[in-house]
């Protein structure tokens, strides 16, 4: 297997291609990555080195074909697609960088690869493409209707209608899976948690939407990896597979549960922390209640997730407490400067 990662740079590419190249040490990886804001080179410190000779970076965008058909050719077997602008934040304010990398640019990944007659294209969706539930409704399963309510997911929901169309229309080996949120090692500081840990080190406020009783499933990203590893060895191209953690927590609980967490490990009371929590105004259209239900994935590909969240949470703390330098280069800007000088990018 010679894989194409896009997106390998962030936060869950970065922890799958160290999944990866450490769980087959005989196929190759090409990281095609455009490094933008939360593109960083340091989640693969040192991947190069021990994985000499099998992992090679290319930095560009997958809306580009003259690229991506290079990178194509250069014997790709299968590929998996992390590439994405991926915060709903971010999409509300401007849905125009969402619609270039998450419609245009799948549609330049599916072009190249069904040329290049890649075995197997893996489409790494979301579950927020189904819309939202109620407190009582059942959760989402593969054949929930898709019903997006942000730019974001909204782009995410077309990506996987273009990818279902080349498996339909030309028979290409295309495979989506949607996952619920993720949380672990090296995931951007405006996403919930690593925005929770690290302001409480730096005794800001822990801003959280609303009343804080949006419900989420939480799933630690090393299984999420593991899912996708399954899916690319044993999925059965057409399909689709929901991953989910199955652990909804009301954003409130998680937070309040990860201060504790934290406060247990630094030696300080917890009610120091809580004392930061401000809610603020809830953003537009802010979606309610996630929930996943996974027995496909369960019964057909005999996936289980091995971290629950208390021990996730512990081991999330403990790497944001032992990579400190890491996130405060990201919060203050300083790791765009190489960026900026080596590949021109913002």
């Amino acid at each position: 297997m010679k894989l194409l990662a896009t997106g390998g740079a962030g936060f869950i590419g970065s922890n799958f291609i160290r999944y990866f190249l450490a769980a087959h040490p005989e196929a190759e990886l090409v990281n095609l990555d455009l490094l933008t804001y939360a593109g960083n080179l340091e989640n693969l410190a040192g991947v190069e080195g021990d994985a000499a000779g099998r992992y090679a970076f290319i930095q560009g965008d997958i809306a580009d074909p003259d690229l991506v058909q290079r990178v194509m050719d250069q014997g790709i077997t299968h590929v998996i697609n992390f590439a994405a602008e991926s915060h709903v934040d971010r999409s509300i304010v401007s849905a125009a960088p969402f619609v270039r990398t998450n419609i245009a640019g799948v549609q330049v990944l599916l072009d190249a690869a069904r040329g290049a007659s890649v075995k197997l294209f893996l489409q790494v969706s979301t579950d927020e493409v189904y819309g939202h539930l109620g407190p009582d409704d059942p959760p989402f399963t593969e054949e929930t209707p898709l019903a997006p309510r942000s730019p974001y997911s909204a782009s995410k929901a077309a990506a996987d209608l273009l990818a279902l169309a080349a498996y339909q229309t030309y028979g290409f080996p295309v495979i989506i899976t949607r996952c619920s949120n993720n949380y672990g090692p090296c995931q951007f500081p405006e996403k919930l948690l690593p925005l929770m840990i690290t302001n409480a080190l730096e005794g800001k406020p822990l801003p959280i939407y609303g009343d804080g009783l949006n419900v989420r499933d939480w799933i630690f990203v090393t299984d999420h990896c593991r899912a996708l590893d399954l899916v690319l060895q044993r999925g059965e191209p057409g399909r689709i597979y929901n991953i989910g953690g199955r652990a909804e927590r009301t954003n409130l609980e998680l937070v309040e549960a990860m201060l504790e967490e934290l406060a247990q490990v630094v030696g300080r009371p917890a009610a120091e922390y809580r004392r930061l929590i401000t809610f603020v105004q809830d953003r537009p259209g802010h979606d309610r209640r996630y929930a996943i239900d996974d027995r496909r994935l369960r019964l057909e590909l005999g996936f289980e997730p091995l971290v629950d969240l208390e021990t996730g949470l512990s081991r999330t703390v403990a790497w944001y407490l032992d990579h400190r330098t890491w996130w405060e280069r990201i919060k203050s800007g300083a790791y765009r400067q190489y960026y900026q000088e080596m590949y021109g990018v913002g």
